[in-house]
């Protein structure tokens, strides 16, 4: 598994995989077939996606440790600009199908419901994270600044889930809630172990 996530065809495969949800809901859109209410649709699966795209970025380095396959480091960047990138469709899905693109209504909206709030909260946080990503980032900032600001996923994951939480109270319907936040409450008590240890935390994951 390692020679094969080292080989050179390995990275445009992932980030084709990563792309293909994307793919699917807007050949859906296109071809109408989301249901009843296509924009709500379109809004809720993008950001299922930026909440699974999450779980990968959070599992890459217990998965390294578990299995040895110390190259997915190499596909983390790609997992991380993806969650990003469904995370800022979701919004902007939302800012435009829901709201109209309309700076007034945005703001006495995320203003008024706080599962938005948090939502665009999360989204906001995650900005720097993309913006650093790259390897200049890491070179600019220094190594241990890099990785502080990074841990900002922990609080990113956290809000994500009661963002979804929040969203699906009004219809009592938890189960999803309870399964994403079984997945990232594990993920993240992973790598805080290191501190109940007395250990300190490890490299951090980013969407970078």
């Amino acid at each position: 598994m390692n020679r094969w996530l080292a080989h050179p065809a390995a990275k445009p495969v992932v980030w084709a995989l990563l792309a293909l949800p994307f793919g699917w809901l807007l050949w859906s859109a296109v071809q109408n077939t989301l249901g009843a209410n296509p924009a709500e649709a379109l809004i809720r699966s993008l950001g299922d996606w930026t909440l699974r795209a999450l779980c990968l970025t959070l599992a890459i380095s217990p998965l390294r440790q578990w299995t040895g396959w110390h190259q997915l480091l190499r596909h983390r960047r790609a997992i991380g600009v993806a969650t990003f990138a469904y995370g800022t469709l979701h919004w902007l899905a939302y800012a435009w199908l829901d709201q109209g693109l309309e700076i007034d209504a945005l703001l006495k909206d995320v203003a008024k419901r706080p599962f938005i709030l948090v939502g665009t909260l999360a989204w906001l946080l995650l900005l720097p994270l993309a913006a650093t990503s790259f390897n200049r980032a890491i070179k600019w900032l220094g190594g241990k600044r890099w990785q502080t600001l990074h841990k900002a996923i922990y609080l990113i994951a956290g809000l994500g889930i009661l963002h979804f939480f929040w969203m699906r109270s009004a219809k009592s319907n938890y189960a999803e809630v309870l399964v994403y936040a079984v997945i990232i409450g594990g993920l993240l008590a992973w790598r805080l172990r290191g501190v109940w240890r007395g250990g300190g935390l490890r490299r951090s994951v980013s969407p970078g």
